[in-house]
């Protein structure tokens, strides 16, 4: 977590022009994955298959006939399972490498980080998504998004939701597991770019026309969590993206 009196950490030896990194888990330097890209994106679909799963008990017992039917406790429920399963499958597979659990958080990306490079690339990434989403109203056109906010309710259970559970769990699965694993093998703008294409597609149920930024958001929430060396950074970001997207939806 965030420490201004935490002593300077060296520098990263497979860029050491580049920024300080924090100590990195078992000793490796960024990326702190310990499992390949294929086993990532397997374990990607597996956290989707058993956040369904978990869901399964509350879709037999709605009376709602269809999708659009569903009672407000089932929708809420679907969305907490889905949350678990981006959180308990990374966990289970980070911590495979053996180590305490807290070597497992770590090797998802939960580490020390400076405050100001996170800062820095944080605002990086909020400019160059500004400016992507900018072009891209204007070559293909406004992305439209289907308002799931207003299916969990109240305005607080929104927030718990969106503001900050789906950041942290989403983070933690498509950024510390699955960016993670693919990096291991590719160069990071490749790797941005195919963990940013899973993200993206994954949630077209929302609009495909949304598709495009969400992958564009991917990349860069994978290149801040590399540039700042922690996923805190990129959970930060994504927190902050979610809840003006809240305050817009409900203004």
């Amino acid at each position: 977590m965030p420490d201004s009196a935490l002593p300077a950490a060296p520098p990263d030896p497979t860029n050491p022009t580049g920024p300080p990194r924090p100590d990195a888990p078992d000793g490796r330097s960024f990326p702190y994955a310990t499992w390949g890209p294929w086993i990532a994106l397997a374990a990607t679909f597996g956290a989707l298959l058993f956040g369904l799963i978990l869901s399964l008990p509350f879709f037999a017992v709605d009376p709602g006939s269809g999708s659009d039917d569903l009672s407000l406790t089932t929708r809420i429920a679907t969305q907490v399972c889905t949350a678990i399963g981006f959180l308990v499958v990374p966990l289970l597979l980070a911590q495979t490498a053996g180590g305490p659990v807290r070597a497992a958080f770590s090797r998802l990306g939960f580490v020390r980080f400076r405050i100001l490079t996170a800062l820095k690339w944080i605002g990086i990434g909020i400019v160059s998504y500004i400016a992507f989403f900018m072009v891209y109203s204007i070559v293909v056109g406004a992305p439209e998004q289907d308002d799931i906010a207003g299916d969990f309710g109240p305005i607080w259970v929104q927030v718990l939701l969106i503001g900050i559970a789906a950041p942290v769990a989403e983070e933690v699965c498509f950024r510390g597991m699955l960016f993670g694993g693919i990096r291991t093998r590719l160069p990071l703008w490749s790797a941005s770019l195919a963990a940013g294409i899973v993200f993206g597609v994954l949630h077209y149920s929302t609009g495909w026309s949304a598709v495009g930024p969400l992958v564009a958001l991917g990349v860069i929430f994978a290149v801040v969590y590399e540039k700042s060396g922690s996923l805190w950074a990129p959970i930060g970001m994504h927190a902050v993206n979610n809840c003006i997207a809240l305050i817009a939806l409900n203004s």
